[in-house]
């Protein structure tokens, strides 16, 4: 480990949410099925029925570099769209704002594990949500899924796990869940569903390449192996699929392999967790809570280590900084501002971050990782894979930039 007293980096700009977005995928989706209230920000295609492929951790980045191992989606890249994921570029953040339209900001999953200020705890908000936190009161707003399914039909296609995960009841309730483990499952499921239905929006997750990145880097063969089981998957997917259906393609971040001696754990340098009550987030994008009465001077203290140490490897600023600088959207809801850190430090070069008082020794053995600003991360693509035969025109409100309700 290093330190730099050298003058911090400029901020990279913040995800267009409402223009350029995964927040925008869904919400343009219902827009091309006429649901009222959305707009179709995205421009796609007019189409009967709308199948959303959310690909957990496929940046764009790994998709083009990686692109011998799918020959089927590497043949739509010379037509793809780059789109932001949401910050952080954690799968809670991105699929929440994918599922409700909205930005961090508004939904308020803004981190892998963050700070619930009413209980004084951190919570996580991915996979196993503490018991004291309702997902419904947590993000209390409609989801696009749920909305549509009063005018269309709507089927999600995922992990019999996650039917009533409280991620899905947060931020992807709505419409039938429809369980399937294998990914031919899912592509079975998935084309029966569209077939059975006039006009549909459906939602397909995949998880396997995320849990290969993690375990093996995204530069690994195993991760190879999951790239092409996709490709050959969506291909069998987009040649089944009913007329007048569009199939897109999407995910929810990128991923940046971490080597195992840039893996630090920070609670061993006092300076760093000095007047700290929390840590929360990800090892690329690290929340740090201050002590309730804790002032500016202590919060400038802790600024101040933090560059020391890793100022040189890192973007270290402040909740206000963020806030202003729209990285959890155009405007933040006052129940969400004090789940956001008091300073945020997210990850430059390739380095992980940990509090081994808070997080297993077991944590320092992933390799693929995601959270915070780099492109890597950020950027993730948008791609076309099947465009309806016989168009037909939406019918669709405008809304609020933000993709509000």
């Amino acid at each position: 480990m290093g330190s730099d007293s050298a003058v911090p980096s400029p901020l990279p700009a913040a995800p267009a949410y409402g223009s350029r977005s995964v927040s925008d995928v869904l919400a343009s989706a219902a827009a091309v099925l006429g649901v009222p209230g959305y707009t179709n920000r995205l421009n796609l295609p007019a189409a009967k029925r709308v199948c959303v492929v959310m690909v957990d951790g496929l940046g764009l980045s790994l998709l083009k570099k990686r692109g011998g191992h799918a020959p089927f989606l590497r043949s739509f890249l010379p037509g793809a769209r780059s789109l932001d994921a949401s910050f952080p570029t954690t799968t809670a953040a991105s699929l929440a704002s994918l599922g409700t339209g909205l930005p961090p900001g508004r939904h308020g999953l803004v981190g892998y594990d963050v700070l619930d200020p009413e209980q004084d705890k951190v919570v996580n908000m991915l996979g196993s949500w503490d018991a004291g936190v309702d997902p419904l009161r947590w993000q209390p707003y409609p989801t696009v899924l749920e909305e549509a399914a009063g005018h269309v039909s709507v089927a999600t296609v995922s992990l019999p796990r996650f039917a009533d995960s409280a991620l899905t009841r947060a931020a992807l309730r709505g419409g039938t869940f429809i369980p399937a483990s294998g990914v031919h499952a899912r592509v079975s499921a998935a084309v029966d569903a569209l077939a059975g239905a006039d006009r549909m929006l459906m939602y397909l997750y995949w998880n396997e390449l995320d849990k290969a990145g993690h375990r093996y880097g995204s530069a690994s063969a195993e991760w190879g192996n999951e790239l092409e089981e996709l490709d050959s998957a969506l291909k069998r997917l987009v040649a089944r699929v009913p007329a007048g259906t569009l199939v897109l393609l999407t995910a929810d971040h990128g991923m940046v392999d971490v080597p195992a001696g840039a893996r630090f754990d920070f609670s061993t340098q006092p300076e760093l967790i000095d007047g700290v009550r929390h840590t929360a987030g990800e090892p690329r994008m690290v929340h740090l809570y201050l002590e309730p009465d804790a002032g500016s001077a202590a919060l400038e203290r802790l600024r101040s280590a933090w560059q020391k140490a890793y100022g040189n490897r890192a973007w270290i600023f402040t909740r206000n900084e963020a806030v202003q600088a729209g990285y959890f959207g155009p405007d933040v809801d006052p129940a969400v501002l004090p789940r956001i850190g008091d300073l945020l430090v997210a990850a430059r070069e390739p380095i992980a971050l940990y509090d081994l008082r808070r997080v297993p020794a077991s944590a320092f053995d992933v390799v693929g990782q995601h959270g915070s600003l780099t492109r890597a991360e950020c950027e993730v693509p948008l791609l076309v894979l099947a465009r309806p035969e016989t168009p037909t025109r939406s019918h669709a409100r405008p809304r609020a930039a933000s993709g509000g309700k």
